[in-house]
């Protein structure tokens, strides 16, 4: 009974709570106008250019800020968890007991899957999912892809009204029409630049994780096979036993012998095309829910946005597992010698 009486306060706040905040939506709907985000596939630049010998113009986008901010919150986890396990408590809690959970999870997913190499494989599967979480999950927090600053309107870059925004603030009309006149009479706007922008809308970030989930399932095949691990693309047995005079010629036929060095470029093309498939899923299911937000926060700026939000945490979660896990069998298949 006390706690039944207890629950119906609870209860009748958090409805007050929910009227408040669609009080509060709808009113800041009323006041100000929702404006559509402009919608590019390439980052906006920040600052520089900082030049360097070989490497040449560096910019810093708002992509790489996003990055920064993971990996920060990355660590800060990591000390987390390294704080309570020095603590000497025995049973998790909290945040570090979700993270050790999430870490037991995938340790027991790779042990069953890779076995005496599950050591090897772990921390690489590991970091990939945590940091394609995490950066996913970037996509839900306030501000992101939100917050920026406004600067003066080229050619290239998306031009808002200025009437629309002179609804939010105090924005002088005619400083502005001033700044932007020498572009032409239909420049009548200003540009907008996000301050921070989800890392995995950059192709760039998608393409480096890729390229890295590829190349170090390559070392753990040398590792794993030796030199003979490169037979998996360039096998020429069938080739040679035919040119050759001794018993193992008569395997072979005219077309056969032919086959493995086919299958082998078959393999090639294949881990190149891994590539293109890790970074064009993840970029293009993340950068398609940016979008869904944008046009849906424009359209109906009162709770609906909120639904889909619940649908990106699923989106962006369930694109870490498919990311880590396509890593882990790969991983695992290198493993396992070509002759086998």
């Amino acid at each position: 009974m006390p706690n039944n009486q207890n629950s119906k306060p609870k209860r009748r706040s958090s409805k007050w709570l929910l009227l408040l905040i669609i009080a509060a939506n709808i009113l800041a709907s009323w006041a100000i106008k929702p404006i559509m985000p402009y919608v590019q596939v390439p980052a906006e630049n920040l600052a520089g250019p900082l030049r360097l010998p070989v490497m040449g113009d560096i910019y810093l986008t708002n992509t790489i800020v996003a990055i920064l901010i993971a990996d920060v919150l990355l660590f800060a986890f990591a000390f987390i968890v390294h704080r309570q396990l020095r603590s000497g408590d025995l049973v998790p809690h909290g945040l570090s007991g979700a993270i050790e959970a999430i870490l037991e999870a995938l340790y027991n997913l790779v042990s069953e899957t890779a076995h005496k190499w599950a050591e090897w494989i772990f921390p690489w599967v590991a970091s990939l999912v945590l940091v394609v979480l995490v950066v996913n999950w970037m996509e839900l927090i306030p501000g992101v892809d939100s917050i920026g600053f406004l600067h003066e309107a080229h050619e290239g870059v998306p031009v808002y009204e200025t009437q629309s925004l002179l609804q939010m603030g105090s924005f002088n009309l005619s400083t502005i029409t001033a700044e932007i006149e020498p572009l032409g009479e239909e420049a009548h706007g200003i540009g907008f630049t996000p301050f921070v922008r989800v890392a995995s809308t950059d192709l760039n970030f998608t393409i480096a994780l890729a390229v890295t989930s590829v190349v170090m399932t390559q070392v753990l095949g040398v590792k794993a096979a030796g030199v003979s691990y490169f037979k998996k693309f360039f096998n020429f047995d069938g080739v040679m036993a035919v040119f050759s005079k001794t018993k193992e010629k008569k395997q072979f036929g005219p077309i056969f012998a032919f086959t493995d060095i086919f299958v082998g470029l078959l393999e090639l093309i294949s881990e190149f095309a891994r590539i293109i498939s890790f970074a064009f899923r993840l970029f293009g299911n993340i950068f398609a829910g940016s979008v869904l937000l944008f046009v849906m926060g424009s359209l109906v700026p009162v709770l609906v946005q909120s639904i889909f939000l619940f649908l990106e945490l699923f989106v962006g979660l369930i694109q870490a597992i498919v990311f880590g896990m396509l890593t882990l069998v790969f991983m695992s298949m290198a493993t396992i010698s070509h002759e086998a």
